[in-house]
């Protein structure tokens, strides 16, 4: 059963109560949108706005995130991808396009290997399909004891500098402090289970050339998490996807150049 709250709604999935936004055209083709780490749905909001007119838009909270519960399972992306199944049978979402930013584009990767049938497009965002590095992992754990010693608000402010291009840091204060107060406003509960479900995810990159959905690879130019360079060798081993890098953004590409993201994204949903 389906409730709201002012733009929100929400609705009980497995264990948990999943928060969600949508709009746009009930009887048309759905963009279901699912945000990376430690984010949450309000990270899509341009999208929203621009594709409501043609399509029908929702964007979750991942569990532990925004207005999602957290649960009491151990976090895995493996777990969020059946939240995520589960979100749409829930909603009678029988096939939709998919787009997902970096660990959004985790689940993506998931969902789109085991649930083909339930996808008419998908878009990787920002995004690998490599798993972590004994190195990336040590780095994630070392993560959870400095949030444990200095607090959130300094992992707040250092992950912006990583999040976001040198230039949208000066001239996209907005986005910037948007992105700050959503990682704020998640639990360290939370963080830490993510940040361990990160650690531990599968990589997907042997999996790539067996994709047979329409796929849109498209990454910040000065993404420095998950550079360029990445979503060149994934789109080269996708069959017959396509591949934009975009200007003036980093990893937080639909935000700091929604323009040119929602343009891509247009031109990719219009001749696919």
């Amino acid at each position: 059963m389906t409730q709201q709250k002012n733009n929100t709604s929400f609705i009980r999935i497995n264990d948990i109560e999943v928060a969600y936004t949508s709009a746009g055209l009930n009887d048309a083709e759905t963009i279901l949108f699912i945000h990376g780490f430690p984010l949450n749905k309000s990270m899509w909001i341009q999208q929203l706005e621009f594709f409501k007119r043609d399509f029908r838009v929702i964007a979750p909270d991942i569990r532990g995130h925004g207005e999602t519960d957290e649960g009491k399972k151990p976090y895995s992306i493996s777990l969020f991808a059946h939240d995520l199944i589960g979100f749409m049978d829930a909603l009678q979402l029988e096939k939709v396009i998919l787009c997902g930013l970096s660990m959004g584009g985790y689940i993506t990767l998931n969902v789109a290997h085991r649930y083909p049938d339930r996808f008419s497009a998908l878009i990787l965002t920002d995004t690998s399909c490599k798993s972590d590095t004994p190195e990336a992992r040590e780095k994630r754990m070392q993560t959870i004891m400095d949030i444990e010693q200095n607090g959130l608000e300094k992992y707040a402010d250092e992950s912006l500098k990583r999040l976001f291009a040198p230039d949208s840091l000066i001239y996209k204060t907005d986005e910037t402090e948007a992105v700050r107060k959503m990682i704020l406003s998640t639990t360290t509960t939370s963080i830490f289970s993510s940040l361990r479900a990160l650690a531990t995810r599968e990589e997907s990159c042997s999996k790539l050339s067996g994709i047979n959905i329409p796929t849109l690879v498209i990454t910040g130019q000065a993404d420095i998490i998950t550079p360029p360079e990445i979503a060149e060798w994934m789109h080269q081993q996708i069959p017959h996807s396509r591949i934009h890098i975009l200007e003036e953004a980093g990893h937080m590409s639909n935000m700091e150049n929604p323009e040119g993201f929602n343009e891509q994204l247009w031109m990719f949903l219009s001749t696919r």
